[in-house]
């Protein structure tokens, strides 16, 4: 059975956040646990759009060969399909701003 809240076209096809075809950057929902560790558990897209994450299947520190770049690479299910969502983090942190989320195409 389809996810409700997918899109009719390909999940990943229409949105452009960035110049990259390979990396688009997206808001994500999470979660940390009491010894820190995050639980990435929706990803919202730039128009609004929340997808739920299904699963996330491992999270491992990975270099993103499609996109290039580096962080930890979760690998996650979403409306039945396996995709990367990258947490990367930014090497001068400035107050709370220490990385952001992308998806790799």
């Amino acid at each position: 059975m389809p996810c409700p809240t997918c899109r009719p076209t390909h999940l990943w096809e229409n949105d452009m956040a960035y110049t990259n075809p390979h990396k688009v950057y997206v808001r994500v929902r999470a979660e940390f646990d009491k010894d820190g560790f995050v639980h990435p558990r929706a990803i919202i897209w730039s128009d609004g759009q929340v997808y739920d994450i299904d699963r996330v299947l491992d999270v491992r520190f990975l270099h993103s060969s499609k996109a290039g770049g580096m962080g930890d690479r979760f690998t996650i299910r979403v409306c039945g399909q396996e995709r990367y969502l990258f947490y990367e983090r930014i090497s001068e942190m400035e107050g709370n701003h220490i990385g952001r989320w992308f998806i790799e195409r």
